[in-house]
Order: structure tokens, then C-alpha cells, then sequence
């Protein structure tokens, strides 16, 4: 789905996914919904104004331009279904594709510079991945199964280190993921640093991850 990162690990991070060309926001969430069975959920959009491109909640120092929840209920709002993911894009074609962290899947965040130390290591490791993505504020989201960050700061703890020591976050119930193509106003698109495949349909513990992420995040520090 959509564009990977040229230049990761390996063969299976890096094999191209030819641009959909032509293939909308409401087309891309549609299939998120049918193929992945992830729920989605619309968030804001940029709006052109004054030949620069703004977030269309309106707080000009947004920290991401057309790429955050639209409403405090959002929540309530995500969808497993295609159909009415398609109801909903249709409403605003332009809106971000938010994917709801604690459902399907939960995310671990981290560095980009920490991200890809990680991926040659678990690489060398031969650790299946499940999806991850690389966002223009320079973070990647591992996805893992869900549940696996009320496990994270006992993980850590046992690897040696504490959880504020370190910049790794959990993304569990009541947090997001941002979905390419999604952008964060002029700064680029979201991208796969390890695109969806059939083969990591099934997601990895966090327990299998947290080992080379931490590591990873204390050599970035």
C-alpha cells in the first residue's frame, strides 16, 4: 500500500510498492478497512490559504498541519467498515486517515535515527515485523499486537532501563497512527518503513521488539 522507504534493511522492507496512482484518501481508508480489517478514522485536512498550505482546525502553530483527531469524539467515530469508511471520506475526500492504536494493534514509537538502528538489528535477529511506518516528524510506529504497551515499562525495566530514560513511547487505547498517505502540511507524506504484507498480517508481541528498540533508543540518547 502506497510508497516504502527506499533504502531500509532488507528485501522485505525495502521492496517497492508501486505508487497508486490516482488512488484517494477515501480509496486508500476503504482498503485499509477490507484488507487489514483496521479500523479508520477521518482526522483533520490542510487548507490552502495565502499560498501556504494550513490545518484545518485553525491553530496556525499546529505541530501537525492536516494530520491529528478533528474532534474530541473520535474515538466513537472509527470504523471497521468499508462501507461506512467510505461514508465518511466522502463527507471530506482531503481528510488524514487516523488509524486507532489498542483495537488491532498497538504501536511502539520511536526515533527515526533509533527506528532504523533497530531494523538492521532485528534484521541481523531475524524478527518478523508487522507494519511500520515513518512519519515527517521523524518518529516510526512498529505496530504490535494489542496490549502489548501495558507490558512496556516492566520490559524495559527487566532490559535495565527505565521507561522516561528513554524515547520510546506506547501507543495503546485512546492514542493513533498516522496512515499513509497522510501529510503533515508542507513537511511530506507519512510513508512504510515496513509496508503491509500478507506474510505480517499476524502482528509480533511487544516482547519480541522491545529488546532491540531499547537498545536502540539508548544509543540514540
Amino acid at each position: 500500500m502506497e510508497e516504502t522507504i527506499a533504502g531500509a534493511p532488507n528485501s522485505q522492507m525495502t521492496g517497492q510498492i508501486p505508487q497508486q496512482r490516482g488512488e484517494t484518501l477515501l480509496e486508500t481508508a476503504v482498503r485499509y478497512a477490507e484488507e487489514r480489517h483496521w479500523d479508520v478514522v477521518p482526522g483533520t485536512w490542510l487548507e490552502a490559504a495565502d499560498g501556504r498550505q494550513h490545518c484545518s482546525c485553525g491553530d496556525v502553530s499546529c505541530s501537525a498541519p492536516g494530520a491529528h483527531p478533528a474532534r474530541p469524539d473520535w474515538p466513537t467515530q472509527a470504523t471497521g467498515s468499508a462501507t461506512v469508511a467510505r461514508r465518511m471520506w466522502q463527507k471530506q475526500p482531503t481528510a488524514s486517515i487516523l488509524l486507532p492504536t489498542g483495537r488491532t494493534f498497538d504501536a511502539l514509537s520511536v526515533p527515526e535515527s533509533a527506528g532504523f538502528l533497530a531494523l538492521a538489528r532485528m534484521e541481523r535477529m531475524q524478527l518478523t515485523l508487522g507494519p511500520v511506518t515513518l512519519a515527517p516528524d521523524r518518529r516510526m510506529q512498529f505496530f504490535v499486537l494489542p496490549g502489548g504497551c501495558a507490558k512496556v515499562p516492566e520490559l524495559v525495566r527487566k532490559l535495565g532501563w527505565s521507561l522516561s530514560s528513554l524515547d520510546l513511547a506506547a501507543l495503546g487505547e485512546g492514542s493513533y497512527v498516522a496512515a499513509p498517505p497522510t501529510r503533515f502540511g508542507s513537511r511530506g507524506a507519512v510513508q512504510w518503513a515496513c509496508r503491509p504484507t500478507p506474510a505480517n498480517r499476524w502482528l509480533p508481541d511487544a516482547e519480541e521488539l522491545i529488546s532491540p528498540l531499547a537498545y536502540a533508543c539508548g544509543r540514540d540518547r
